[in-house]
Parts: structure tokens; C-alpha cells; sequence
């Protein structure tokens, strides 16, 4: 309405040109995870955590990061944090908590998928004739994403 108002957008065109496939896939990712939920993932993944915060905090914090990371990478980021936050929920460790948020950022890197960013270069890039294939990206990501993973972990504990 601002925007409207000082005349710096039309937004006619903005909700003509808004990229609504992305609206809707979320819309999507969310309908995904409360349908795992209620399957039962986020109460087994509760499981592995409980496990991991019953062991040593380096357990705890690397097993969480890795986990987040590696469900990131293949189930994507969005519903990731949100069954991870889930499953969580009831653990009061609070670096758990961060390796999870560091988890599900850096996860992704691993595969082209991992993001919803990532997707859109891919695809923003693939239209300017520059092709990035999944072997590529994923060779790459998975060679430099778990050693910074590590050390960022580890200086969470």
C-alpha cells in the first residue's frame, strides 16, 4: 500500500509478474511436513535427538548439524527446519537448537535441490545459457559442505 501510495511500484504488475509457482510450492513444503508429522517423522526423528542429547554435548551438537544438514540436502531446507523445530520442541538443549538452524543452512550446499534459492539460480542461470548439472553442483557440495559444517559446529560447543 506504501509503495502505492509513493507511486515507487505498480502493483498490478507486481501480482501479474510475482513468481506464484514459488508461493505455491511452499504452500506445498508446509502441507508435506504436518503430513509427515502426522506419519510419524518428526516423533522418530525426536527419537534419534533424544538418543543424541543423552550422549555428549560434541554427540549431541554434531549428530543434530549433520542430521539437519543431510534431511536438508535431500528433502530441502523449508520442510527440514520445520520437522526438525518440531522434533525438537520438547529438548532443552539450546545448542542443539543451533546446530539445527546451521544445519539447515548449510545443508543445502550439498544438493541443487537442498533450496529453493538454489533452484531459482539454477534456473535463472540454465536461461542465460549457463548449465550446471547435478553431479557437478552436487560433487562440489558434497566435498566443502561437511568440513565447514564441522568446524562450524564445533564452535558452537
Amino acid at each position: 500500500m506504501i509503495a502505492s501510495y509513493t507511486k515507487t511500484v505498480e502493483p498490478k504488475h507486481i501480482i501479474k509478474e510475482a513468481p506464484w509457482q514459488v508461493v505455491w510450492f511452499s504452500l506445498g513444503l508446509y502441507i508435506v511436513v504436518y503430513g509427515l508429522k502426522n506419519e510419524g517423522l518428526t516423533e522418530y526423528i525426536t527419537q534419534i535427538l533424544i538418543y543424541l542429547n543423552s550422549q555428549s554435548d560434541v554427540v549431541a551438537v554434531l549428530g543434530t548439524g549433520f542430521l539437519a544438514a543431510f534431511l536438508s540436502a535431500f528433502m530441502n531446507n523449508m520442510p527440514t527446519i520445520m520437522v526438525m523445530d518440531i522434533a525438537l520442541v520438547d529438548i532443552a538443549n539450546e545448542a542443539m537448537i543451533y546446530a539445527n538452524i546451521v544445519g539447515c543452512n548449510l545443508g543445502p550446499k550439498m544438493t541443487p535441490f537442498g533450496s529453493l534459492a538454489t533452484l531459482l539460480w539454477l534456473h535463472s542461470l540454465k536461461k542465460k545459457g549457463v548449465h550446471i548439472g547435478f553431479w557437478s553442483y552436487s560433487k562440489f557440495g558434497l566435498i566443502v559442505t561437511p568440513p565447514v559444517l564441522l568446524v562450524v559446529l564445533l564452535s558452537l560447543i
